[in-house]
């Protein structure tokens, strides 16, 4: 039987529609059902590796977690992953296929790009009970809509019952939801059979009147209100950085400080999301040498232009202060591109990063980059070289890069990947570190025993208490969010769209 669709839209972009996308992912498959997500085109720079080594949105990865089924690149057939100005590179079927500017991708590719996401469609509605499809930005975009292929057409495509969701934290919710609904098309406007407003604070009772309006004014049935959660689940677009829990400590009320350089270019900022969890510890995003101060430690996060990012650290004059923080005993971590960066040079003769231009790195490790065309994405594994920390520790995590880093023969690898290569480098003294693995901090233990030994390079005390694991805290979060969005909405009406009612009482065994 073909699978019945449900789908999220937005009146803007980061509204919360890959959270709700999320919990409605756990709701169904807590039910019993086979559910799968599904997003035709999403821009990011925040990706996920499948099994496979196919790279698609990080926040369909994690919704794929949430329905407790494995990733594949037919639930996000298309990425793009924004590299300079109008110039992305595509994604198709989790693997590169060319760097596009924006007027050759909606002129030519947006029409080639529909044969693909059917053929996807048609398969998960094979294969599965319910889809979840999560639309982006906003339906209305009318400069856009002729060539819009991720929000109404996939609702039509998927024959799927359309959910508007708004976020009243931004203010004039009404306004966005009455003008949202006025730019569709008739036949658009007719498949949104609910709206949910989002990031409530307050008293519920004084938005009844409103609501009350707003259903007799569009007939549409408002299927809740969600009170703001901050729930510990991965953000994909980078609007989150601005409203992500960086902590911007005032001075003394963290005893651990963590500065993270915010390049131009950020990508898989979720790197950092660990830290949060970690008592103590203060987390703030640094984007001028004013803010830089003097961390304990400081991250060199992923980009998707490390040499563009590098060149703007020292036009901004970080890369001196960067390398006195070295030898006031700063703990210095580059991940991925801020790995490469470390290094003492990095070669883009062939212009894989756009500009064919070399440059000189931090030379904080002696190592090398030669940027290559062809991208590594990959799921790792591996265990820490011996004699750091407690040595032999075994991380996961996940690689995505352009480039082949090659250390001086003096210069110790950090990992020992269980495919039998090496990865990464730290300095003699520890204090200075590199690895192409993203997700490392979400080895709990390793992020535990870094700050602690932080901790004890200043005189504090140890955390000792219990450590979750990284799924520990995920399900926990994905439960959470479901029973939240189970409290809040009326999951009942919704169950009667998908004609699902007579197994709503069954539970996930």
């Amino acid at each position: 039987m073909k699978a019945r669709s449900i789908m999220i839209q937005g009146t803007a972009s980061d509204v919360g529609k890959s959270l709700i996308s999320t919990a409605l992912c756990r709701i169904f498959a807590n039910k019993g059902y086979r559910v799968v997500p599904f997003k035709s085109q999403n821009m990011a720079l925040n990706s996920y590796v499948t099994v496979e080594g196919g790279e698609i949105g990080r926040a369909q990865g994690v919704q794929a977690e949430a329905a407790r089924i494995v990733a594949t690149s037919d639930m996000n057939p298309i990425l793009l992953k924004p590299k300079r100005d109008m110039v992305s590179e595509v994604i198709v079927h989790g693997k590169h296929f060319l760097d596009m500017n924006a007027m050759n991708y909606r002129n030519q590719f947006v029409q080639e790009a529909m044969p693909i996401i059917r053929k996807s469609v048609k398969k998960l509605q094979q294969e599965y009970d319910i889809i979840v499809l999560e639309g982006a930005g906003s339906p209305a975009e009318i400069n856009l809509k002729d060539r819009d292929i991720a929000n109404m057409r996939m609702a039509h495509l998927a024959d799927a019952a359309v959910i508007l969701v708004a976020d009243i934290d931004r203010g004039g919710v009404f306004a966005s939801i009455i003008g949202t609904l006025a730019l569709l098309d008739d036949d658009e406007r007719d498949r949104v059979k609910g709206i949910i407003i989002n990031k409530f604070r307050g008293i519920r009772e004084l938005l009844d009147d409103g609501i009350e309006w707003l259903e007799k004014e569009t007939g549409i049935r408002v299927l809740g209100v969600l009170p703001y959660l901050d729930v510990n689940i991965e953000a994909e677009d980078s609007l989150a950085l601005s409203s992500l829990r960086f902590k911007k400590p005032e001075k003394g009320e963290f005893p651990i400080d963590v500065a993270v350089l915010r390049f131009p270019h950020i990508s898989n900022f979720t790197d950092l999301d660990p830290f949060f969890d970690e008592p103590g510890v203060g987390v703030r995003l640094v984007g001028n040498i004013h803010e830089l101060g003097n961390p304990d430690l400081l991250i060199l996060p992923g980009t998707k232009n490390t040499i563009e990012d590098l060149e703007w650290m020292k036009r901004a004059g970080m890369d001196g202060a960067i390398k006195e923080l070295r030898e006031l005993g700063t703990v210095i971590v580059g991940i991925c591109g801020g790995f490469q960066m470390l290094g003492t040079n990095l070669f883009d003769s062939d212009a894989v990063e756009g500009k064919g231009e070399n440059a000189e790195g931090l030379s904080l490790l002696s190592v090398e980059t030669i940027f290559q065309a062809e991208k590594k994405t990959v799921q790792m594994e591996g265990v820490l070289a011996s004699g750091i920390m407690e040595g032999e520790m075994k991380l996961g995590g996940y690689e995505i890069h352009l480039g082949q880093t090659t250390l001086d023969p003096q210069v110790q690898p950090f990992l020992l990947l269980k495919d039998g290569r090496k990865d990464g480098a730290i300095s003699a003294d520890q204090k200075v570190f590199g690895t192409y693995l993203h997700g490392i901090f979400h080895n709990r233990l390793f992020t535990r025993l870094l700050v602690n030994q932080i901790r004890r390079s200043k005189g504090l005390d140890e955390v000792l208490e219990n450590i979750q694991s990284d799924s520990e805290h995920r399900e926990e979060a994905y439960n959470l969010l479901a029973s939240h969005l189970e409290e809040n909405i009326d999951m009942d009406t919704i169950y009667q769209w998908l004609e699902l009612e007579s197994m709503e009482d069954q539970t996930f065994n």
